[in-house]
């Protein structure tokens, strides 16, 4: 990393918003000055009187080390002799109040592992990585024509050692990479791993975003894992949280003294619902933080994307709010006009210099163009979750089959929107938690059923359109829901259908990344065409998921019954004969085996708006995908 010296040019940049990569100024660096080795420190502080840097090195005397102010930019500088990696210090801010407050450094690189709050200097230099062939291969393939199977996982309680300690990255780097690879996702995204006080935020109210968390090791150690991660050709996506941050002390809150990160009109400001504070968009400076600190995970550690939470609360003014206060923007609109900006210039900013990121917003509203340019009109996004989707099968799965026929407009719906955005279809943490109960666990009937509905979700998913999310533990049938303070409950593969289910995941897996039809028009309505929606009654839906080759497709049977259909007739594109490629009533997966097992003859009879149709046998609570035969089977 080239460290630049703040220049007049740098000030200026930093104070219009526009220097991108300002942690090369900010913040705390090795260097060398007049020919003697030290640590140049420099902290945005505009309102405070006085700033020192204290530490272990002066006995966190404020009165040995004091700040120079750059004129009138509200920058501090520092140049301290003789300093070296692993110095721990804070700034010492005097405020206009006349208190004196200990910050921790914004911009800081490390910090020490908690309940302490101090920053540590660190050297980034010295990695030697090895992943020039993933990037290589990632720039010749866009992702929107790629399969795209994410694992999301909390880091601190995938698993945990005998003695309740974390793994650190390096051990990750091989035991949750291989588990990954070997399950067929390709990409691995992670909680917020951004330096956070509290274990059970789970990193979501951050006190250091340029600093990755020392819960699981240093940052050598977490570039070591991203390597592992490119080395097996998976992908890694961070979960980013540039919608608000917490009020510890030492943190980001009122860091001069006054509102600096936050907006000064308190209603704007607090995040009552979470206890944080929101960032203000409508400083330059505070824009530069975010900008810089996204394209920093990329820079410096090689991420993949970022996965931006809560970008409803963003772009809403009142979100969150629960009617406590009422505020509108200038037009008198409910639009956070300030943060739509300061979407639209990040994601401009990380695509001009990684044009092939991941920037995926995680937004629960109907707001339109998330996931199109910026220049089309849209937020600049080239993905988004499909909240709607998730909601809707959730909900959806946990009513009783005797009355699932009165709703299947919830399993259909998605089908109406789904080419409006550049969908991600996720299960995750979100919907395991807070006695919302596991995916397992939240189905009606006993235990066979809630298996095979479990399959059928699963199924169901691989077969829509969009790219696909699963949470940790769902893999397996995780019973409980997630309990963030222990491992996964990992004893679970013991029992029969549990390992079952892990067998089912990895083999949907495996089979989704070897279909293209499954996922190579993903985000293009010709990639998908309807069978039959309307079979209400037998909770029965069929449509057909297409490449872009002619006669690349695969049909997808649905059903969502209790009931086997013995000779149920479909329609279909093309005489011949079909193969069943796919069932997850198969009993190896614990299923009741009701299985095609015989080629199917196409019949010349029109039928669901198709030239040709077949009889074919319909499992309960399953999910079948059938393929077209090549070669025509003897003795038929």
């Amino acid at each position: 990393m080239k460290v630049s010296v703040p220049s007049d040019h740098d000030v200026y940049l930093f104070h219009e918003g526009n220097l991108f990569h300002s942690y090369k100024m900010m913040g705390a660096h090795i260097a060398e000055k007049d020919g003697q080795k030290g640590v140049r420190f420099s902290v945005w502080a505009p309102h405070a009187k006085r700033v020192s840097v204290v530490g272990d090195f002066n006995h966190w005397n404020g009165n040995n080390h004091p700040m120079k102010r750059v004129e009138q930019s509200g920058i501090w500088n520092l140049f301290i002799p003789n300093l070296q990696d692993g110095e721990i210090y804070k700034y010492e801010i005097h405020t206009p109040n006349g208190e004196i407050l200990l910050k921790a450094d914004p911009y800081a690189f490390y910090s020490e592992l908690r309940p302490n709050t101090a920053s540590v200097v660190c050297s980034l230099e010295g990695y030697k990585w090895n992943d020039s062939k993933w990037f290589t291969k990632k720039k010749k393939k866009d992702s929107y024509h790629q399969p795209m199977l994410i694992y999301e996982v909390h880091l601190g309680s995938w698993k945990k050692k005998a003695n309740g300690s974390f793994y650190t990255y390096r051990e990750l780097a091989d035991e949750l990479v291989n588990y990954v690879k070997d399950l067929g996702y390709t990409h691995i995204e992670i909680l917020p791993i951004l330096e956070h006080p509290y274990d059970r935020s789970w990193g979501y109210q951050v006190t250091g975003y340029y600093s990755v968390t020392s819960r699981y090791g240093t940052p050598q150690d977490f570039m070591y894992f991203v390597d592992k991660c490119h080395e097996k050709e998976i992908g890694v996506i961070l979960d980013w949280v540039p919608a608000h941050f917490c009020k510890d002390e030492h943190g980001l809150g009122k860091f001069d003294g006054t509102p600096l990160y936050e907006p000064t009109d308190e209603r704007m400001a607090e995040r009552v619902n979470w206890g944080t504070y929101s960032f203000d968009y409508s400083k330059p400076e505070v824009v530069n933080f975010l900008i810089s600190n996204a394209l920093f995970w990329m820079d410096v550690y090689h991420v993949d994307g970022l996965r931006v939470d809560a970008v409803s609360s963003m772009i809403y003014l009142n979100h969150e709010a629960n009617h406590q206060f009422d505020v509108k923007n200038q037009f008198g609109g409910f639009e956070n006009l300030e943060a739509i900006e300061f979407i639209k210039k990040i994601n401009k900013a990380v695509f001009s210099q990684y044009p092939d990121a991941l920037m995926i917003a995680e937004e629960s509203t109907a707001w339109p163009n998330v996931s199109a340019p910026v220049d089309a009109g849209g937020l600049g996004f080239n993905y988004k979750w499909n909240m709607g989707w998730m909601n809707d099968m959730l909900r959806y799965m946990e009513i009783d089959t005797s009355q699932r026929s009165s709703h299947q407009n919830l399993v259909t719906f998605s089908f109406l929107y789904t080419f409006s955005e550049n969908y991600i279809l996720p299960l995750s943490h979100d919907e395991v938690v807070h006695s919302k109960r596991s995916l397992l666990n939240k189905y009606p009937g006993d235990y066979w059923r809630k298996f095979a509905n479990l399959r059928a979700l699963y199924g169901f998913m691989i077969a829509h359109p969009g790219k696909k999310l699963l949470f940790m533990g769902g893999e397996f049938g995780q019973y409980d829901e997630w309990k963030d303070f222990t491992e996964l409950d990992w004893m679970l593969l013991d029992y029969d259908m549990h390992k079952k289910m892990f067998d089912y995941v990895k083999e949907l897996n495996h089979l989704y990344k070897e279909t293209r039809s499954l996922w190579r028009l993903d985000h293009e309505p010709e990639g998908l065409e309807w069978i039959n929606a309307d079979d209400q009654s037998q909770n029965v839906l069929n449509f057909m998921r297409k490449g872009k080759r002619k006669g690349d497709y695969c049909i997808i049977v649905c059903n969502f019954s209790a009931d086997v259909y013995h000779d149920y007739r479909i329609g279909v594109p093309s005489q011949g004969f079909y193969e069943e490629l796919f069932n997850s009533d198969a009993e190896r997966f614990g299923g009741s085996g009701q299985l095609n097992q015989m080629k199917i003859k196409v019949e010349k009879e029109p039928y669901h708006n198709q030239p040709y149709s077949a009889s074919i046998k319909v499992p309960p609570f399953g999910v079948t995908i059938l393929r077209k035969v090549t070669r025509v089977p003897r003795n038929v």
